[in-house]
């Protein structure tokens, strides 16, 4: 079974965390999220995760803390990596508050590469795609949220298509590019058959463009 890590903190946009954490459970993915605390604040570390309060108010309560150690990108019983519990993908949704706190975090920035150098799947959506920037990615093809371009076009090939797919990474929008995001990772990490049978008991209207 595929699995999944998305990550979430105080101001994330929650639908670009819900949307792909609902998708890829429709499709058997198992997910799990992970709730980044920002290190500015005065709130003390725990491992007993808070409810992240989303960027509209709504607080959702994350599976775990998070624990880079314990959330690296899946890899075969030869590497020599200090990761456990591994995951096929991680996914940084955005939401500027939640977006700063998850991209400027160094245990975080680790991840992204590590997952890219594994080649498992990383995606990011609206202002998380800055992930991309402070991780220190190649210039490649990616999208964000207008909001954040001025950062990105500068050192990447800024696309503003829905979805961008980059060789492992996927870049999204906003909260409205949210479901073809989760059907492009639904497709990557289960196939095409995967996505086509979890779209259709969503019944979107006719002429729907994912």
């Amino acid at each position: 079974m595929p699995s999944a890590l998305i990550l979430i903190a105080d101001g994330t946009e929650e639908m670009e965390f819900t949307i792909p954490y609902d998708t890829l459970v429709r499709a058997g993915v198992a997910v799990q999220s992970a709730f980044v605390p920002d290190l500015k604040s005065d709130s003390p570390a725990s491992v007993n995760p808070p409810a992240a309060k989303g960027s509209r108010g709504i607080r959702i309560i994350p599976d775990t803390y998070f624990e880079a150690a314990n959330l690296g990108p899946q890899c075969s019983a030869t590497d020599s990596i200090n990761f456990k519990d591994k995951f096929d993908a991680l996914i940084i949704p955005g939401g500027a508050k939640g977006a700063e706190t998850i991209a400027s975090s160094k245990d975080v920035q680790d991840l992204v590469r590590a997952y890219l150098d594994k080649k498992k799947i990383v995606g990011m959506i609206c202002a998380g795609s800055l992930a991309a920037l402070t991780s220190g990615l190649p210039n490649q093809p990616l999208t964000s949220h207008p909001s954040v371009k001025s950062h990105l076009d500068s050192k990447f090939e800024y696309s503003e298509d829905p979805v961008v797919v980059s060789g492992n990474l996927v870049t999204s929008r906003g909260p409205g590019t949210a479901f073809p995001f989760a059907f492009k990772l639904v497709e990557m990490l289960c196939g095409s058959g995967k996505r086509a049978e979890v779209h259709g008991p969503m019944v979107f209207p006719s002429g729907t463009p994912w």
